[in-house]
C-alpha cells in the first residue's frame, strides 16, 4: 500500500509543477523578443532606385530571406513579441533587376518613390 501512495504523491507533484509552467506569476520580468531584420523607416528613406545590392545590403544588412528560386528578390522580416505575449511581424521585400534595385514593397516605403 505504501507504494500506491508513493506513486500518488509523485504524480500529483508533477502535475504540480508542470501546472506551475502555464501560471503567469506576478512580478516576473519578460522582456520583449524580437527576432529577424531590425528595419525603421530611417533605413527604407536612404534606398534610391538603381542602387546596388551592395549598398542596399549595407543600408538594410543582410536579409533573413534570399530566395534561392528568384535571386532578385530579398525579404527583410521583422517578429517582435511584447512581454504582454503580443505578436507583431513586419515585413520588406526589395526587388532587383540584375545588380540595381528597381522596386521595394511592404510594410514600409521609401520617401521619393512613386506608389
Amino acid at each position: 500500500m505504501p507504494s500506491v501512495v508513493r506513486i500518488l504523491a509523485i504524480a500529483a507533484l508533477c502535475s504540480l509543477f508542470t501546472a506551475c509552467g502555464m501560471i503567469k506569476f506576478p512580478g516576473v520580468h519578460r522582456i520583449e523578443v524580437q527576432q529577424g531584420n531590425i528595419i525603421t523607416q530611417e533605413m527604407v528613406d536612404q534606398l534610391k532606385p538603381n542602387m546596388t545590392r551592395r549598398q542596399v545590403r549595407f543600408v538594410l544588412g543582410t536579409p533573413l530571406v534570399e530566395d534561392t528560386f528568384n535571386p532578385n528578390r530579398w525579404d527583410y522580416i521583422n517578429r517582435v513579441r511584447s512581454p504582454k505575449g503580443e505578436v507583431t511581424q513586419k515585413r520588406f521585400t526589395v526587388y532587383f533587376n540584375g545588380e540595381m534595385l528597381i522596386a521595394t514593397s511592404g510594410d514600409w516605403q521609401p520617401a521619393g518613390w512613386p506608389r
